[in-house]
Parts: structure tokens; C-alpha cells; sequence
């Protein structure tokens, strides 16, 4: 018979095909620590079931669009930082694509978030990328510097987008039919993914300049208008990648 430790390290390792029949096997056993364990294997079963039921209720609109070819998801990430690019991302999943945990870039947390990364990257039909620098958002605000990037994403496309479902907007200047979904990151599978690309691309960015610009803390608030953050644009003022239109009354 083996031991709790042994049947411990069995789930610890156990994959999810493997599961019930681990369910199967112990869920009777005289042991309790045993029982305990084949009841954790089972609510991993019911987790993994809610999230493919939860996944296909975020692919309503690439269902509602399924007699298009290539379906397009639009995001966008950094509209509200003091600091560094504003970040588009544009995806093409492929038909009937069930990618679990996709949702929201800002619901996951960021070891789920690079994990999507790579597995989006790899299955994706094609994906893009759109920049705007802090110089351009100052330029032209934000919101036109958000829309630019979101053009330059999806022209970097491999191919061209029958329909593009875009969170909440509709682009300017874009003759694709558009789908603009309040909330989409959360409501279609290829926003999501497009948020996610779009998340993990400027995250790392952000890392980067955290290293060459290390007082404003960069790599810890992304850009964002932390109390440190503030502190520091007190102290030193701005940096390049500042924008300087964020911060007029701050320094």
C-alpha cells in the first residue's frame, strides 16, 4: 500500500487526464489524508470544467462572426501611465480556438499572464503589435496616440482581418468592419488575447527602462502614478519617457 507521501507526490505530478482516475482510486479510501487528497484532485476537475464553461461564454461574438475568415482582436495598454509608450495589440486566433484562462490582462496575475503569452504566440493565425512613444501621446493626446497604435498593430498583421472586435472603440480611419464591445477584454477570447500580448510586451518594456532609469521604480508600478512614483518626479524630475503632458502639475 502506498504511503499518504507517496499518493501526495502522485497529484502533485498528475495531469489533468490524469486526475479522475485518481478521483476513481482513492476517493474511498480508509484514509482520511488520502480521502483529502482525492477531494483536491476533484475540485481541479470542477475548476477546469467551470473554466471551459467560462471560456465558451467568451466566444459569443466569434461565433456570432464565424462566417468570417479571420476574426481580429483589438487592445489596448497604457492609456493611463505618467510614464513609457502606450501599447496595441491585434490577434487572429484560429477557428474554434479554446486557449483556457484567456480573459482581461489586469484579472491575471503576471506568471498567468507570460504563460498566455507564449501559448497565444504559438497558436495565434497571426499577431500584432502597435506602439505610440510618450513624445507622440504628447503630441497628439492620448487618445488619438492609442488609435495610431492600434492601426500600427493591426498592420503588422500577416494577414488582413475580415472584422476586427475592438474593446470599447471604434478606430478612426480603419476600413475593416469594426465590432466595438464595452468591456471586450472580458467578453471575447481574441480581445482577451490581444490584451495579454498587448500587457506582457509593454510590462517588459517597462522593465527595461527600469533598468536604465532604476529611481522611478519602473519595473515595480509599470508607469503608473504611485506614491513612490510621484516621489521621485519630485526628487528628479522627469525622465525621458515621461509624459510631460501627465505631468504639469505634478512638476
Amino acid at each position: 500500500m502506498k504511503s499518504t507521501t507517496e499518493i501526495k507526490r502522485i497529484l502533485q505530478a498528475a495531469t489533468i487526464e490524469e486526475l479522475p482516475e485518481f478521483v476513481k482510486e482513492y476517493s474511498r479510501d480508509e484514509r482520511a489524508g488520502v480521502r483529502k487528497l482525492a477531494e483536491t484532485a476533484a475540485r481541479r476537475l470542477d475548476a477546469l470544467e467551470r473554466e471551459r464553461q467560462r471560456i465558451e461564454t467568451i466566444r459569443v461574438y466569434e461565433e456570432q462572426y464565424g462566417a468570417c475568415d479571420f476574426i481580429c482582436g483589438i487592445d489596448e495598454v497604457g492609456r493611463g501611465p505618467l510614464a513609457g509608450p502606450v501599447v496595441a495589440g491585434a490577434v487572429i486566433l484560429p477557428r474554434g480556438c479554446r486557449i483556457l484562462y484567456i480573459n482581461d490582462s489586469k484579472q491575471l496575475s503576471e506568471k498567468k499572464r507570460e504563460e498566455l503569452y507564449d501559448i497565444i504566440m504559438e497558436q495565434a493565425v497571426s499577431c500584432g503589435l502597435g506602439y505610440a512613444s510618450p513624445e507622440r501621446i504628447d503630441e497628439i493626446n492620448i487618445l488619438q496616440a492609442t488609435y495610431e497604435a492600434m492601426r500600427e498593430a493591426i498592420g503588422r498583421l500577416a494577414c488582413k482581418p475580415d472584422i476586427l472586435l475592438n474593446d470599447a472603440v471604434t478606430i478612426p480611419r480603419v476600413s475593416i468592419p469594426q465590432v466595438p464591445i464595452v468591456k471586450g477584454d472580458a467578453k471575447s477570447i481574441s480581445i482577451g488575447a490581444a490584451s495579454i500580448i498587448a500587457k506582457v510586451t509593454r510590462d517588459r518594456m517597462m522593465r527595461d527602462y527600469d533598468k536604465i532609469f532604476p529611481e522611478y521604480g519602473f519595473a515595480g508600478n509599470k508607469g503608473y502614478g504611485s506614491a513612490e512614483h510621484m516621489e521621485a518626479l519630485r526628487k528628479y524630475g522627469p525622465a525621458p519617457i515621461h509624459r510631460r503632458s501627465f505631468i504639469r502639475n505634478i512638476v
